[in-house]
């Protein structure tokens, strides 16, 4: 019987992104406690932008934000915020920018083959292919362990399973 396998990869729905980000500006710009503040959130290629004329009004707009990605099924692991995640000021209004990342850096992709190699199921193999991971055993069981055991984990990237045959 042929080994069975699967992909496991940390892509960005980037139009999920895009709903969630409009939505967030929509209800900023309907919200009594946004009003003249300036708040703002905006999507440009793979970066999003918030800004507001005070740091507590830039951290909500963080909030509401980050809500609606919720919702919309975008684990927050994807956004790589610049500053540390703290409002800087820019000229009289604070800004907050967060980076969509996607992929699984060589770094993490040895972390999980290691988790795979100590706590997994004895049969599984793990190979890095560029961002990605790919995992085969002989028993479909072991490949769904596997999945268990890495979902249970808190890693610092977002996974998703793919290609499983």
């Amino acid at each position: 019987m042929a080994d069975s396998s699967f992909d496991i990869v940390s892509k960005v729905d980037h139009q999920e992104v895009a709903n969630a980000v409009n939505q967030a500006a929509k209800e900023i710009g309907n919200r009594y406690d946004f009003r003249n503040v300036g708040a703002r959130v905006e999507l440009s290629g793979e970066s999003i932008s918030m800004a507001a004329n005070s740091e507590e009004r830039c951290k909500a707009v963080l909030d509401v934000l980050q809500t609606k990605l919720v919702k919309r099924g975008v684990s927050l692991k994807h956004l790589d915020y610049t500053h540390d995640g703290e409002p800087y000021a820019s000229g009289k209004e604070f800004r907050l920018e967060a980076g969509l990342k996607s992929g699984i850096s060589s770094e993490n992709a040895k972390k999980i083959g290691k988790i795979i190699r100590d706590e997994g199921p004895k049969g599984v193999k793990s190979q890095i292919q560029g961002d990605e991971l790919r995992v085969t055993s002989k028993s479909r069981d072991d490949l769904q362990a596997v999945q268990r055991l890495l979902k249970e984990k808190d890693l610092d990237v977002a996974l998703q399973f793919t290609n499983y045959r």
